[in-house]
């Protein structure tokens, strides 16, 4: 039997207990008062207790049955503790264990088995799953540990001990799900595993782990090897960098037909001990702590800063289009371009995202906006985001950047041709393409070949500090 279950078992007995024992004990002292009370015929305030002892231990019963179900702590569907009970265990158990892991199991493909075989299925997989988790870690001698269902297809795993201790087992147990199949579903799993080296504040180890998950699926590595920064000091470096106004800018020359056109910029924070942190690292945190719309200011008030310094150079920022939507950034952003007659036709601004924004007219006529003040509006991670094939086809933008996914095998057969299928129907709609990552020569003359507009790479320029 599973932790969990044996934990609800335990728990519904407790709450039976305490359902029993005032009643039983209300009993008794009436039965007693009764006694001693009454000689040979019973009072009427007998049969006054009786009825209120009646209406209390009913209401009290009821009372009890309903914060009972109110504070379920096992998931319905795959009966792993439910999120709430599982992070206050774990938080007890960080506390009280000097070496202890958190690992997370990911069923990759629930979205797909959802929509292909239906959501009883899903919910079916979610609780095999569970139990094959148990199956496998009782043949490495592992019982009694809590497994939690935090959301979606993703389980959090507590174990005590260091992670080295385990990082074996979860290699092995995502080797062996790779023909793991359910019912004849197929069922993707990976996994992540962290320790208390890293944080004991829960929330950072979680968030960690999902953040290697997502890395683990882009590199297809089976571990993170990267040091990572105290998530607790990161939060400190970012808030103080912003406040600080302290940012380093790299530069890097973007050419069309040989000529240098713009100017792309990166964005490193400084730390007080004058260490650089990397977009890599502090990018969620800006979303987590809502400090990205000042972020993307501050970034374009150094943009301003510099082409008032410089003649005619232009310059490409990566901005969120959270920022482009925020009616304070649009705000300020209008206020800036009014201001510095300068800055028009010197600013492109590149962006991508995730999910497609379903208010597409509402989004084209904040971009039409930006344009309107000389902005150059460009697409991101063409080819590897869906959004970006939507975005090319509904928004009216200036340029469109291929993602290095292909970019960087080009010179490939396929790679070519997927790429010239792009810049095709980029050309069709009267936008510029973008190329990046140039690495060699013959990757060059390939992009000439296919008439890529801007080309950008460390072989035709360096970056440069500013």
């Amino acid at each position: 039997m599973l932790l969990p279950q044996t934990k609800e078992r335990e728990y519904r007995f407790r709450l039976a207990l305490r359902m029993v024992f005032p009643i039983f004990a209300l009993v008794i002292a009436l039965i007693f008062h009764t006694f001693t009370t009454s000689q040979d015929t019973l009072s009427s305030s007998f049969y006054i207790e009786s009825i209120l002892v009646l209406v209390f231990s009913t209401y009290f019963i009821f009372y009890l049955i309903y914060k009972g179900f109110d504070t379920k702590i096992t998931d319905n569907i795959s009966k792993a503790f439910t999120r709430e009970y599982m992070y206050d265990f774990l938080k007890k158990e960080l506390q009280n264990n000097k070496e202890y892991s958190v690992l997370v199991i990911s069923i990759d493909n629930l979205y797909e088995i959802n929509e292909r075989y239906g959501i009883k299925n899903g919910d079916k997989i979610l609780y095999e799953i569970v139990l094959w988790i148990a199956e496998y870690f009782k043949t490495k001698e592992i019982y009694n540990f809590p497994i939690g269902h935090i959301k979606g297809g993703d389980f959090i795993v507590g174990l005590k001990g260091n992670k080295n201790q385990y990082k074996t087992v979860m290699e092995l147990m995502c080797l062996k799900s790779e023909e793991l199949k359910i019912d004849d579903i197929e069922v993707q799993i990976s996994a992540a595993i962290n320790d208390i080296a890293f944080s004991n504040n829960l929330d950072y180890l979680i968030e960690n782990l999902f953040e290697m998950q997502s890395k683990k699926r882009d590199s297809k590595l089976v571990l993170n090897q990267e040091s990572e920064i105290n998530p607790s000091d990161l939060e400190y470096f970012v808030i103080n960098a912003i406040k600080r106004r302290n940012l380093t800018l790299i530069t890097q020359d973007v050419f069309e037909k040989g000529n240098k056109i713009l100017k792309e910029c990166f964005i490193k924070l400084n730390t007080l001990e004058g260490k650089l942190l990397h977009q890599k690292n502090y990018m969620k945190i800006l979303d987590k702590l809502r400090l990205m719309h000042e972020y993307d200011l501050m970034v374009l008030e150094k943009i301003v800063d510099i082409c008032k310094k410089t003649d005619n150079e232009k310059y490409a920022i990566t901005i969120s289009p959270t920022s482009i939507r925020n009616l304070m950034v649009l705000n300020r952003i209008k206020e800036l371009f009014y201001k510095n007659e300068y800055l028009k036709g010197r600013v492109t601004f590149l962006f991508s995202e995730n999910e497609y924004f379903p208010k597409i007219d509402k989004f084209n006529a904040i971009l039409q906006q930006l344009r309107d003040l000389g902005i150059f509006i460009g697409i991101d991670r063409l080819g590897s985001l869906h959004t970006s094939f939507l975005y090319l086809r509904d928004l009216n933008i200036d340029v469109v950047r291929f993602d290095t996914f292909y970019s960087r095998d080009i010179d490939e057969n396929r790679s070519k041709n997927i790429i010239s299928g792009f810049n095709i129907m980029a050309h069709e709609k009267g936008v510029k393409t973008w190329i990046k990552m140039v690495e060699n020569e013959s990757v060059v003359n390939m992009a000439e070949e296919l008439k890529i507009d801007y080309i950008q790479g460390k072989y035709i320029a360096p970056l440069e500090k500013k």
